[in-house]
């Protein structure tokens, strides 16, 4: 039996999820949560084989809570869902080191047998995602750019990312300079958008 954490924070997405998997004779839904910060305290006492995550959860982001999960719980495979279909967004996901990552539009069938291949140690991609990330331009910021543009993105300004990041207002603002210069972006605004257009915040 393939033990399984459902994240999503839809109710109506979430109990279609949990009914779909209770269909499936191999399959067993332990626990569900709502919120990324839920996560790791409910994998630790339910111990699901597989977590599969919303990307888009309240609070702390599906992506953050598979990473978290991959380094202190690494025996819980992780299967993220994604409306996000974005071959930035899959890049993202594979570097938290998550086991699949599907589109939440696939076809019913597909999520069992993504859940079934993942538990068997499998990475499971969907494929045209695959493709498209193949495919396109690698995200030209660096972890560091991409940490003040994700601050500067929910409206911090210069000093209250400085404060936030241990650097000087200075450093911040020629950060957000280059960004902008790197991106083709006509200001912060355009850097913004162009990036979550790509995937890369």
């Amino acid at each position: 039996m393939i033990k399984v954490l459902v994240a999503e924070d839809m109710h109506i997405v979430r109990g279609a999820l949990v009914a779909l998997l209770g269909l499936e004779a191999d399959i067993e839904v332990v626990a569900e949560c709502a919120s990324g910060e839920e996560i790791l305290p409910l994998a630790r006492s339910a111990r699901p084989d597989i977590a599969l995550i919303d990307i888009d959860l309240p609070g702390k982001d599906g992506l953050t809570a598979a990473a978290e999960l991959h380094e202190q719980l690494p025996g819980v495979r992780t299967l993220i869902l994604t409306s996000l279909g974005s071959p930035g967004t899959l890049r993202r996901a594979l570097a938290a080191k998550v086991n699949g990552f599907l589109r939440k539009d696939a076809p019913a069938d597909r999520l069992a047998n993504a859940v079934r291949g993942v538990a068997a140690g499998r990475r499971v991609v969907d494929g045209d995602l695959a493709l498209a990330a193949w495919d396109s331009e690698e995200c030209p910021l660096s972890a560091r750019e991409i940490e003040v543009l994700r601050l500067a993105s929910v409206g911090s300004e210069p000093t209250e990312i400085a404060a936030e990041l241990f650097l000087s207002a200075g450093t911040v603002r020629n950060y957000l300079t280059t960004i902008v210069s790197k991106l083709g972006a006509r200001n912060r605004v355009d850097a913004v958008r162009i990036a979550r257009e790509s995937g890369w915040l």
